[in-house]
């Protein structure tokens, strides 16, 4: 119900830097179908994520970044733009990072998201 019913290939990759406080980089994949429910649509959709993130000497972590995708399909784009604030804490031996943000559609499909929204996070951690 939720899903495309379709399998999917395609390659992803990532680069980033780190220069002390700083993490910047790209996150891209392209996703072609290659079988699935006939009924169903096809999949040709490209996702480009540019990202930076500063964080704090008090382990705040402030992100801003835009998760682009282009649905070559439906020939439309999806653009929300992204700012997040993400606090690292330790509870016991428990470290974990909550945080939220704001996100802004600067291109939607007429029947997807519009303006403004809000996200919240929980990330659990388990270093070695």
């Amino acid at each position: 119900m939720l899903g495309s019913e379709q399998w999917g290939v395609g390659p992803t990759g990532v680069v980033l830097k780190q220069e002390g406080p700083w993490t910047y980089g790209l996150l891209a994949n392209h996703i072609e179908s290659f079988a699935g429910e006939d009924d169903r649509a096809d999949i040709s959709a490209t996702f480009v994520q540019p990202f930076i993130s500063y964080i704090t000497p008090g382990k705040t972590t402030l992100g801003l970044n835009i998760e682009a995708t282009y649905d070559w399909e439906a020939e439309q784009s999806s653009v929300p733009v992204n700012f997040t604030a993400n606090q690292l804490l330790k509870m016991s031996e428990l470290l974990f990072q909550v945080g939220g943000g704001v996100r802004y559609w600067a291109s939607s499909p007429d029947n997807g998201p519009q303006d403004w929204g809000l996200r919240l996070q929980l990330t659990l951690l388990f270093p070695k």
